[in-house]
Formats: structure tokens, sequence, C-alpha cells
């Protein structure tokens, strides 16, 4: 029988070689603090009308009610930063949503990753998640060793920066665990909440999810963007990357080496008019395996009226 120092490295080894940039690994336990906190977030309304976030909250704290017998928890990160940017002047989208929908591209490499596992390491029980389910996955990056939870919300790594994806593996294996992160090198550095356009980072590294302009253009559902955001998007249409654009520790991204995530032709070259013109057929050819399909052609028209009114 393999040891457990050997059933980690196996782990790690195999999502080094499926593309995963990082691989963390925490013991699965209660996360009594964070409930606490999420809980006084929710009771602020700060979700918006986010209200699947209220759901499942047993769920979200405990991995043990997501996998009967969890032991691990296991953190993958993958590089999304992409190699070209935009049209200076075009209407501006966020960097993660430039190629393939990380949704699909992560969720089959989460479950190729389990085949690999229950093939070398034996028979367990374990379930991924990616941005999918009531999971803390930043908290539990932090937990093993990943970064630190910056002012804006996000995950920080100090070799790497932000622009990652985080995908969760929970599984009823016990592994050798990496130490929590324990500092914080945000520091007294404010860029991100000086810079927000909307006010959404609040001090104490809370942010204001319903005043987030990725918010407004991806979530908010409604026909109408509140006038009070009136020439506050900064000419977003889709998502912000404000706040990571302006991170010192984003100096270190690097393109990243996922072909899935290589930006659409359109993402890149088109210009105001281009969007301007898009018919709702175009739309649904070019951008169906695309996150944009989440805010669908009438989100896309709403949003790119009001940044240009």
């Amino acid at each position: 029988m393999l040891s457990i120092t050997n059933h980690t490295s196996i782990i790690k080894k195999l999502a080094a070689q499926l593309g995963f940039d990082y691989c963390g690994i925490a013991k699965a336990v209660k996360l009594d603090e964070d409930a606490r906190r999420l809980e006084q977030w929710l009771n602020k309304v700060m979700h918006g009308s986010m209200q699947y976030m209220e759901n499942h909250f047993d769920l979200r704290t405990d991995p043990s009610q997501l996998v009967p017998g969890a032991q691990s928890v296991i953190t993958l990160l993958m590089n999304y930063y992409p190699e070209h940017q935009q049209q200076a002047k075009a209407p501006k989208i966020a960097k993660y949503a430039y190629g393939k929908d990380y949704h699909k591209v992560i969720r089959d490499k989460l479950t190729t990753l389990m085949g690999l596992i229950k093939e070398q390491v034996g028979e367990i029980n374990g379930r991924g998640f990616v941005d999918s389910a009531p999971v803390l996955e930043r908290t539990w990056a932090q937990k093993s060793g990943l970064g630190w939870i910056g002012k804006n919300g996000n995950l920080i790594n100090n070799k790497s920066g932000s622009y990652f994806f985080i995908a969760t593996l929970i599984a009823d294996i016990e592994l050798d665990y990496d130490n929590p992160n324990t500092r914080d090198y945000c520091g007294s550095c404010t860029r991100c909440i000086d810079s927000c356009p909307t006010e959404a980072i609040l001090p104490n590294k809370v942010v204001d999810g319903s005043r987030c302009i990725s918010y407004f253009t991806i979530e908010l559902k409604e026909a109408l963007i509140p006038d009070g955001m009136k020439n506050k998007f900064d000419h977003w249409m889709f998502g912000c990357d404000v706040c990571q654009d302006v991170c010192p520790w984003n100096r270190f991204s690097q393109p990243t080496n996922e072909t899935e995530f290589t930006p659409l032709p359109q993402i890149l070259n088109f210009t105001s008019n281009d969007w301007e013109e898009l018919t709702e057929e175009s739309f649904k050819f070019i951008f169906k395996n695309s996150p944009l399909k989440r805010s669908k052609f009438a989100g896309i028209k709403r949003n790119l009226q009001f940044i240009q009114r």
C-alpha cells in the first residue's frame, strides 16, 4: 500500500501534467470563521440580487456536507492571463472571458484528474468544483498555502499575481497538508480600493458585490442598470479587471500556456461599431463557447448602451 506522502506526490504530479499551475492541499474542516463573515456579508445584502449566494449555507462552510467522510481539500490554480490585450478604445471585457468558458475547460480536467487518481492511488470518493457549487475556494487556497486574500477579495500569489481560475477537489483520502499562508503581503497598499470605479472595495477586505461592475454587467438580469452608476463603468462592458490591473503583484503575471484560453479574435479586434452592429445570430455563433453567453445577447446590448450613453 502506498504511503500518504506517495499519494500526495502522485496527485500533485498529475495536476501539473494536466496544466494546473499550482496545487495545494488542506485538511477538510468546518470553516466556522468564514461562516460568520459570510453571514454578516449576506445580512448587509452585499450580494445584491444574487439570491443563490444565500442557498446551501452549510454546504459552503463544511466540506463533509459535500463529500461524506471528506478528509482533504485539494485546491488547483490555472493561469488565464492573456498574451494579447483588447484594442485600447473598444468596450472592455474582463480577461477571464477572452477564451473558452473556463467552467467546461477546467471541469473536464477535474474529471480526468479524478479518474487518474483512482487509477494510481485507489478507489476514493471525491467531487470537483469550479465556481459552480457552494465552495469557499479562496479560503481553501489560502489554507493550502497558495496565496492570501487581497483587499480586492481576490486570491493573490506572491510569485504569479491573481489572474487564476480556482478549482477545488474534495476527497475522502488523507494526504500530506501544506502549511497555510499566514502572511498578508498587501501591506499599506490601497491601489485597488482607490481605483475601483464604483467604490465597491471597502476597508477590511470587504467587497460590496452589489456595487461591483462585474455584478452589474454579468449577474444583474434586470433590463436597466441603475442610473446612479452612470459614467462610473470606465467603459467596461463585461466584467471588470481594474482592481487586478492596478495590483502591484500582477507585474509577475505571465501569459497562460492553456490553449483553450487563447483569446477569440473578435474579443481582441472588435471595435465599438462592431459590437453595435452585432446581430443575435452572430453573437450566438461567435460566442457559443464563451463566458459572454452568460449575459446573453440582450445583456451585452444593454451593457453596451449603458456605457456609451
